[in-house]
């Protein structure tokens, strides 16, 4: 049922392209009880049962098998090997994408789940604020984009449980339309989708504190085999072990930041990337650089440099948060896949379950993030760097700007019929 009609065949009926072709992405029909229409392109990964390598975490190599790791190395794991082709978003969720969701799955402003807080607002943090709440706005449209320059950025305060809502919607909703494109070798798929605002069952079901896929088609967040494969995996057998040491070149395993990208520099009143044509490159604070930074044109540099909602004083505050997020996309640099920004800009949660850190314990469900992001140095985007956090890790969002998301679809997804 999934195949013949996207992964809603059975909860509404087909309904033609033509039928949304005037929806907005941020102006859900409310009234008319339709959700807003948003577009996900995604790079398809092939080359199914490749191998995996092994990683031991935050270091400088890459190895046949946990067997090859030095003796005494602790945490090794497998990673990057896939049994089936997949598709993994070409671009993080933006910022318009976010607010469009938003507005679907909350439409009255009230957030039952957690799905916004007051420290992404513009007023809160104008550095990094994406997005403003109005309490007296009609309903579905009480979200909107802070300012324009922040709509084509990542989505930067994500959690697990936000990012797994955002696949339900897209689980739920309807495909509109499905249609292929080539870039030299790369394979991408257009996903045009009327979002739903049924967020607690899905893919997901939030119910369950340590939720895992509930079915073969659809769409997903990527687990963390699928993004390092993404990020990393070579079919042309570049690398080591056919594996890149960046999302964005192959580097040298042990040579430290020596064949790390170049650093994005941005243009300090839009973020946009001024030199995308210096390749390989990625937003992460290079040693010895400034971080790539930004602060929207239409606040003023004084509340850029002091304003924020942890109290910070404003040199304490310049020494922690440094870089910014880029326009997804302008960085030029592809993975093997053709993704792009899978190196620096925002860290990127996965679905992967994980134990908590070495030594402790928790109740809480932790889960791999993966990426790097424009705050941290160029360790940040190797293979190994197999980060994890609580699911729903409150104040990591609500003090880390720059974690953000990118949509998988698994099976055979495809449109209703007109």
């Amino acid at each position: 049922m999934a195949a013949a009609c996207g992964t809603a065949a059975v909860l509404a009926p087909c309904l033609a392209g033509g039928s949304f072709a005037a929806a907005a992405p941020s102006s859900p029909d409310v009234a008319g009880g339709a959700g807003a229409v948003i577009t996900v392109t995604t790079a398809e990964v092939g080359a199914p049962g490749n191998r995996a390598v092994g990683v031991v975490p935050f270091t400088d190599a890459v190895y046949r098998s946990c067997a090859d790791a030095p003796s005494g190395a602790r945490g090794c794991l497998m990673v990057g090997g896939v049994a089936k082709p997949y598709q993994i978003g070409e671009y993080e969720v933006t910022v318009d994408q976010w607010v469009a969701f938003l507005n679907t799955a909350d439409p009255t402003g009230s957030d039952p789940h957690g799905l916004y807080d007051d420290t992404e607002s513009s007023s809160a943090w104008p550095k990094y604020g994406q997005i403003n709440f109005s309490a007296g706005a009609r309903p579905g449209r009480h979200y909107s984009v802070a300012f324009p320059e922040w709509a084509d950025k990542p989505y930067g305060f994500a959690t697990f449980l936000r990012a797994a809502r955002f696949v339900n919607s897209l689980y739920n909703g309807r495909v509109i339309s499905k249609s292929t494109s080539q870039s030299g070798d790369f394979r991408y798929v257009s996903y045009r989708v009327q979002l739903s605002p049924r967020t607690e069952t899905g893919m997901y079901d939030m119910a369950d504190p340590k939720a895992v896929r509930a079915h073969n088609t659809g769409f997903v967040v990527p687990s963390q085999d699928e993004w390092i494969k993404a990020a990393y995996y070579d079919p042309r057998g570049g690398g080591t072990y056919d594996y890149w040491k960046y999302p964005t070149n192959p580097g040298v395993f042990g040579d430290g930041d020596a064949t790390a990208p170049h650093s994005t520099v941005l243009n300090p009143l839009t973020g946009h990337v001024t030199n995308g044509s210096t390749q390989p490159l990625a937003s992460y604070h290079a040693d010895g650089q400034p971080a790539p930074s930004w602060c929207p044109g239409e606040v003023s540099r004084a509340d850029c440099a002091t304003v924020n909602p942890l109290g910070l004083d404003p040199i304490a505050y310049a020494a922690l948060y440094q870089g910014s997020l880029s326009t997804v996309g302008q960085a030029r640099s592809t993975s093997p896949w053709g993704t792009f920004d899978q190196g620096g800009n925002a860290v990127e949660w996965t679905d992967t379950i994980t134990p908590p850190p070495l030594g402790s314990s928790s109740v809480r469900v932790w889960r791999r993030l993966h990426g790097g992001i424009s705050n941290a140095s160029a360790y940040q985007m190797w293979p190994s760097a197999v980060g994890l956090q609580p699911q729903d890790n409150v104040f990591f969002s609500h003090t880390y700007p720059w974690l953000g998301m990118r949509i998988g679809v698994v099976g055979d997804l495809t449109p209703c019929s007109p």
